[in-house]
């Protein structure tokens, strides 16, 4: 078998425990995946084992509650070792002999809980370090934890490593001093105003962590490895305030130098790894890195840990480009870390080694199908509809082969036709332009939507292997669809810029225009509409040196709160504030000339300078030929922005949907 990148594949070691390659499957989070006495169900159990045969060393799983009684969770959400302890061992003893049979190891990561990270909600039992706010709610307090229900929560932990051990784990993360979850928010002073042994000076705040690790050790014996889930930095500015990358500021959490003396402390208490990454849930874009930050997030971090202690460093953070793992190896890391790009492609280890870094179908650091809706369901990825549901949501191949007729070679149309295609059936596409991709291509255009355009590239190439016959600058017409013979239809025509019309303005352009270069941005930018679309044109334009202003009717950018995953969301607004983007909400444009807008809020109209004015309100669904296709004796489906405008999680999970039933 070819080996295109070695020393990605050669062995490596966490304490005794040998790993066959340099590649982990990086914990996330396995929400909702637990049956009601708290063991791994299924569906968890697929997911994991269909990693493993895709080639990964080390999987490490999302975390695993040791108690769900700390915080009172609910017992549906969180797989727990110390909740039926019989139950939890016969469903991970299972998964775990799946998972050897591919030479894969696997960890088990434990978590003490969210303290005042929990989503308001989410628990019942609302406890920190200290008396302290909640991240979500400031009108939620979380009340200070009392020294018996601390140790008895490191009781727990040593309970959890020996079940987990005897499930047949090959070693323990623990879910400590990461992220700003409870027991990291013992170790950041900023939350930590105890005056007991658990507060005070670092040692004292490291204290719970320490006492985990020894209290393992001692039960589990002394080459029963036990890794640290690590952030080496807080990246705060204040309390719900995170600091972009390059920003200079005032460090409020854990800065570096106590993040080094602070690592020193935990691997001489016992840890045989640290799990690397950066942030708090106040800075929280730093811990799931969205779109906006280069790859290789957390190199730096690696590479000051690798200086300052001596066992094995495990980075993820976007690190999937394997020429970039390799050098990282030689100075950031010893083991690379994969999160989200194991939920795209789950194959992605064995496409590396074989050279085939054209079929790994990429992240698009969305969060939309993963963390973005995991108040809702499992997770999952935007552009895998498979994931976390293997067994039960794969395809299947057809038994009755039909010849699919595809109309719009968008992300909904290539979707369709990729499904359909690897299932049997005869697939023909027709795209009117002449390039592949709909509202992607100009949504692809910002360096920092770099991975949509890697989407693009990764269907055009499975279009390629399943031989499907595509015909671009093919505009399909009522009147030809006799000549395509088909037995099917399915129309995925996108959708269409709405653009708004004032007397006197001949200056007015849609995002898209302005994106592909069919106009061109002035020196003085207004855009209507403060949706992602508008937000990420107006961020795009400043950093070009357009001065911009993104005039909003509603009270918030972005859809609110729950318009984007919060990373996603609190990164943007953090970007278009850094980049002096000028945000008016609640204000309507009431009219336009060629050089100002006017615009009407609280305070009443005013003029707002303006050689550009690009429409950022919304796309319009193109179905006229689906509606005129109806009265056709043929089967007809419509699907993507052509028969509700979304994005694209949904183009594609919908296409998949149709597709994989047809």
């Amino acid at each position: 078998m070819a080996n295109y990148y070695p020393e990605l594949f050669t062995p490596t070691y966490i304490g005794k425990v040998k790993i066959k390659n340099k590649l982990s499957m990086a914990p996330m989070g396995p929400v909702g995946y637990a049956d009601a006495n708290g063991a791994l169900n299924q569906r968890i159990q697929d997911y994991y084992v269909e990693r493993a045969k895709g080639g990964i060393g080390l999987i490490i799983t999302g975390i695993c509650n040791v108690d769900m009684e700390t915080e009172k969770m609910a017992k549906a959400g969180l797989p727990s070792p110390t909740q039926t302890p019989l139950a939890f061992i016969h469903s991970a003893y299972q998964m775990n002999e799946r998972i050897h049979a591919y030479g894969t190891k696997v960890f088990i990561q434990l978590t003490g809980g969210l303290g005042r990270s929990a989503l308001p909600g989410f628990v019942s039992k609302y406890i920190a370090p200290s008396e302290n706010e909640n991240r979500f709610d400031p009108n939620i307090l979380h009340r200070e934890m009392t020294k018996e229900e601390i140790q008895t929560l490191i009781q727990k932990f040593v309970t959890a490593a020996v079940i987990s051990k005897k499930s047949g784990f090959d070693g323990v993360e623990i879910h400590a001093v990461h992220e700003g979850y409870l027991l990291d928010q013992f170790a950041i002073s900023f939350f930590n105003k105890r005056t007991d042994e658990y507060g005070g000076s670092l040692e004292n705040r490291l204290r719970i962590a320490t006492d985990i690790v020894k209290g393992i050790k001692k039960a589990c014996g002394a080459d029963f490895p036990v890794s640290l889930r690590y952030s080496l930095k807080s990246c705060m500015k204040g309390l719900r305030q995170g600091g972009l990358p390059g920003e200079e500021y005032e460090e409020v959490g854990r800065d570096i130098d106590e993040g080094i003396e602070a690592a020193k402390i935990l691997v001489d208490a016992g840890y045989d790894a640290l799990n690397v990454d950066a942030g708090t849930y106040d800075s929280w874009y730093w811990n799931h890195p969205p779109m906006y930050f280069e790859e290789g997030t957390y190199r730096e971090f690696g590479k000051i840990l690798k200086e300052n202690v001596n066992v094995p460093i495990i980075l993820a953070g976007r690190m999937e480009n394997p020429e970039m793992a390799v050098e990282s190896l030689n100075d950031s890391c010893d083991i690379i870390g994969l999160g989200r790009q194991l939920l795209t492609d789950p194959d992605y280890p064995k496409k590396v080694r074989a050279g085939k870094l054209d079929e790994i179908r990429p992240c698009l650091g969305c969060h939309e199908g993963c963390l973005g809706r995991i108040s809702n369901a499992p997770v999952s990825c935007a552009v895998n509809p498979a994931c976390g549901r293997e067994k039960i949501y794969g395809l299947t191949p057809a038994l009755n082969k039909k010849h699919f007729l595809i109309i719009g070679g968008g992300i909904a149309g290539m979707e369709a036709a990729r499904v359909l295609a690897t299932r049997g059936h005869k697939v023909t596409l027709c795209e009117k332009t002449n390039n592949l991709g709909g509202n992607l291509i100009p949504g692809g255009v910002p360096d920092f939507k770099r991975y949509d355009r890697a989407l693009v590239k990764w269907y055009e190439k499975q279009l390629e292997l399943l031989n499907i016959t595509v015909k671009m600058n093919c505009h399909v017409k009522l009147s030809d669809i006799d000549t395509y013979n088909p037995d099917e239809i399915i129309v995925a025509t996108g959708s269409t810029p709405i653009i708004p019309k004032f007397d006197g303005a001949k200056n007015i352009v849609s995002a898209n225009d302005i994106l592909v270069g069919k106009a061109d941005a002035g020196k003085e930018v207004v855009i209507i509409g403060g949706g992602l679309v508008g937000c990420e044109t107006g961020l795009w334009l400043a950093g070009k040196g357009s001065n911009v202003t993104v005039v909003e009717m509603a009270n918030d950018i972005l859809g609110g709160p729950h318009g984007l995953p919060h990373m996603n969301h609190y990164m943007l607004e953090d970007l278009l504030d850094y980049n002096n983007v000028k945000i008016q909400t609640n204000t309507m444009v009431v009219s336009a000339n060629n050089s100002s807008v006017t615009v009407k809020n609280a305070e009443g109209p005013h003029n707002i300078s303006a050689d550009t004015i690009i429409s950022a309100i919304g796309y319009k669904e193109n179905n006229s030929l689906y509606e005129e296709l109806l009265e056709k004796d043929i089967p007809v489906y419509n699907i993507g922005d052509s028969q509700k405008v979304h994005n694209i999680m949904y183009a594609i999970w919908n296409s998949y949907e149709l597709a994989k039933e047809l």
